[in-house]
Order: structure tokens, then sequence, then C-alpha cells
């Protein structure tokens, strides 16, 4: 069983969490403030309801997205499933009822 702020992904697992990401809608953009505090716990929030978030960068951003994907993973204690240009994917297994987890492979 893996512990709840779980950080690291082997490759399969990546291309797992990277197929279960990739229909999803972003649902947290990084603008013009960068990482906030507001930012940081909305994106806690989404990972505890979600397991996986994916987010935006958006042009004018202090941050670049793996600076960003970076970041909050390390204040979320989350791991990075990918990078592409202004987007990123991070994951973070919750133990919150009622959400069904993502059973991740070995």
């Amino acid at each position: 069983m893996m512990a709840s702020n779980t950080t690291t992904l082997s490759t399969r697992q990546r291309k797992q969490l990277k197929t279960l990401a990739n229909p999803l809608n972003p649902m947290l953009w990084i603008g013009k403030n960068g990482i906030t505090d507001t930012a940081v716990q909305q994106a806690d929030e989404v990972l505890e309801s979600h397991e996986l978030v994916k987010c935006v960068v958006q042009d004018g951003a202090p941050v670049d997205a793996h600076e960003a994907a970076d970041t909050l993973a390390q204040k979320l204690h989350a791991a990075v499933v990918q990078v592409i240009g202004h987007r990123f994917v991070l994951y973070r297994r919750t133990d919150k009822e009622g959400v069904s987890q993502i059973q991740l492979v070995d």
C-alpha cells in the first residue's frame, strides 16, 4: 500500500496517469500573480477530490509550466505526471471518503 503523500511514480504509473489525464479539462490556472496561497489551496482541494489535476500556466505568468509544476508538487506533496507546453498534470493519492481512488499499476 502506498503512502498518502507519495511523490515518486514508476514509468508505468506515469504512463497510466498520463492516459487518465488526457481527457481532463484544466481545473487550475496560474496567472500573472504566479503561485499564490490561493492557487496552492485550490490545487490542494482539487487533488483531495480527484487525485489528478490538469493545470494551465497563462501567458504573462511569472513562472513557466515546469517551475509551477515543481513548486506546486513540492508544496502539496504531489507528483508531477507530465509537463507539455503551458500545461502540467499533478497526482496525489487521497484517502477522502467518497472519492474513487485511482488504482496504480505496480
